[in-house]
């Protein structure tokens, strides 16, 4: 028998062991070292107690021991495991998603674990990855590229990489006051109405809505978010149009962040996002004016994705029921 560490419980904690061995809630491993302190504490040996719980006598010797030297807790509570760093970088990590998110080898049907592994070793610098580290990073971001109802990149090239690693680039760097990072984009909504005037509530009565719903046309909101701060802002347009594009740039200079040396504006490849929509909406001196203010960083084709504001419009559209009522009635929609 290990006599180096020896358990000695209380009466509270052998009754507060019990209790829980008893139960059998919690996990498995907290109810297993409950059982080792019990049986320790009662003088069997370690051989004996590894054969009636059902672990190694490794296990008995580190419960025992942390149960001597950090108390009872600590001995229960599940042992911090050393883990090597993660294989891939962040950018390695994107790189994967839109690989995996591309069309395979040409003569091969689907993606392997295997053949992505092979991939990324060809498009970093890495001289192995194993399938298991493959198959880690699409677990945790719920990937599953042999489903063939999944959304598909048509290529990655140089081109794709190169703008893709610009756009992680900016968000990785440290936040500037002075050069933020702003996502931009759009999205249409349509405008629901009812058909027929809801009845409000009333003590005792619940309000009254009619099944029955009418469209009334549709309208366009531009969203603007900081990369860097908590502040987006949703400004409702009736069109999508070079010029409201121009506006919402305009605004960006001159009323929120008027004090920034150089914006740097993260969107995707619509024909109106573009310098020339600028010199369309204003004189040639106002436009040069405010694209001194602006620098451009385009998404990659078919990886807009990339652009964080995507997700601040699915929050919006997501978690705000009354958007088609506020965007006909014109409201703002933002936080500061």
């Amino acid at each position: 028998m290990n006599v180096r560490y020896r358990v000695t419980l209380s009466q509270e904690e052998r009754e507060r062991l019990r209790e829980m061995v008893r139960g059998g809630k919690g996990r498995v491993r907290r109810v297993k070292r409950a059982q080792i302190l019990l049986a320790a504490d009662a003088g069997t040996t370690d051989e004996t107690i590894a054969a009636n719980v059902a672990v190694g006598t490794s296990t008995v010797f580190r419960t025992k021991r942390r149960f001597v030297e950090e108390g009872l807790e600590e001995a229960l509570s599940e042992e911090p495991r050393p883990g090597a760093e993660r294989k891939l970088s962040a950018s390695e990590e994107a790189l994967l998603v839109a690989t995996a998110c591309a069309q395979p080898p040409t003569g091969r049907a689907r993606w392997t674990l295997e053949l992505l592994a092979g991939e990324m070793v060809r498009l970093t610098r890495h001289e192995s990855i194993s399938s298991e580290t493959i198959r880690r990073r699409l677990a945790e971001k719920e990937l599953k590229p042999w489903q063939k109802k999944m959304w598909c990149i048509p290529k990655v090239d140089g081109e794709f990489v190169a703008r893709m690693e610009d756009v992680l680039d900016l968000y990785a760097e440290v936040p500037d006051g002075r050069f933020p990072v702003v996502c931009f984009d759009e999205t249409p909504r349509q405008l629901i109405g009812e058909a027929r005037v809801p009845v409000m509530a009333k003590p005792g009565k619940r309000a009254r809505y009619d099944y029955e719903y009418v469209r009334n046309g549709t309208a366009n909101v531009f969203m603007m978010l900081d990369a860097h701060r908590p502040w987006r802002h949703a400004k409702v347009t009736e069109q999508r149009t070079s010029v409201d594009f121009a506006e919402c740039m305009r605004e960006l200079v001159d009323h929120y962040y008027p004090k920034a040396e150089l914006i740097r504006v993260v969107l995707d490849n619509l024909s109106t996002h573009a310098v020339g929509s600028l010199y369309e909406a204003f004189p040639p001196a106002e436009a040069r004016r405010i694209l001194r203010r602006l620098e451009f960083h385009y998404t990659p084709k078919h990886a807009s994705w990339l652009n964080m504001v995507e997700i601040e419009i699915g929050v919006m559209v997501g978690q705000c029921p009354s958007l088609s009522t506020c965007v006909r009635q014109q409201r703002p929609w933002s936080l500061v």
